[in-house]
């Protein structure tokens, strides 16, 4: 019987979601060495969006609408996985007033599931409504990766420090993509078990 790996959580334990607070998150494609650039393009050090990297934006940008106690930071769609940063504002003892309808039509397995908790709510429905537009347009078999990683943000130096990261990332894609390239080389010679390694590795970095 072939030995299934446990999937490591990406969730702090006992932590909540929904508590006032700044969180960094990180979201990826399914098969990301197979669609390495459904987003689009890095050139010189800029990401050149295409209609899927657009459909992603106006999603997230979308959040606030829908969720009358979350505010969005920087982000940054990358041609196969994306970063933003998330702000859950002071409740008033009402943590879960506000969904609307994206919450209500995308999310409501997650809510069953985690105790009503904003954060997974917020990425779980912002994952779907993705989803949903770009099947609809001209790709019925995407995905993301299942679930998502998140940072708890702790105090300014780590927010302006990420922010530089988002900020930064697409310039940096050169080194990650030569390392991933290399490692692509060895998937195609069938090194399948190098294959698996690095998504496992990939998956714990949160990229």
């Amino acid at each position: 019987m072939e030995n299934v790996q446990q999937r490591k959580p990406n969730r702090l334990k006992g932590y909540d979601y929904s508590q006032p607070g700044i969180y960094f998150v990180t979201v990826c494609v399914h098969e990301r060495f197979e669609n390495r650039n459904i987003f689009g393009v890095i050139h010189q050090g800029e990401m050149m969006n295409n209609q899927h990297a657009d459909i992603v934006a106006n999603c997230w940008n979308d959040i606030p609408s829908h969720y009358l106690h979350v505010t969005l930071d920087g982000f940054v769609v990358m041609p196969d996985h994306f970063h933003g940063i998330v702000w859950i504002k002071n409740t008033i003892g009402n943590r879960h007033e506000g969904n609307g309808p994206v919450g209500n039509r995308h999310a409501c397995s997650l809510r069953e599931r985690r105790q009503n908790q904003i954060l997974p709510n917020v990425i779980g429905s912002f994952k779907s409504a993705v989803s949903k537009e770009i099947r609809k347009k001209d790709f019925p078999g995407f995905q993301w990766q299942k679930s998502y990683y998140d940072h708890v943000i702790r105090n300014d130096e780590s927010l302006m420090k990420i922010r530089e990261y988002i900020q930064n990332n697409p310039k940096k894609w050169g080194l990650d993509h030569d390392v991933n390239e290399a490692r692509e080389i060895m998937r195609i010679m069938g090194h399948a078990g190098e294959r698996s390694n690095v998504r496992n590795g990939m998956k714990e970095m949160g990229l």
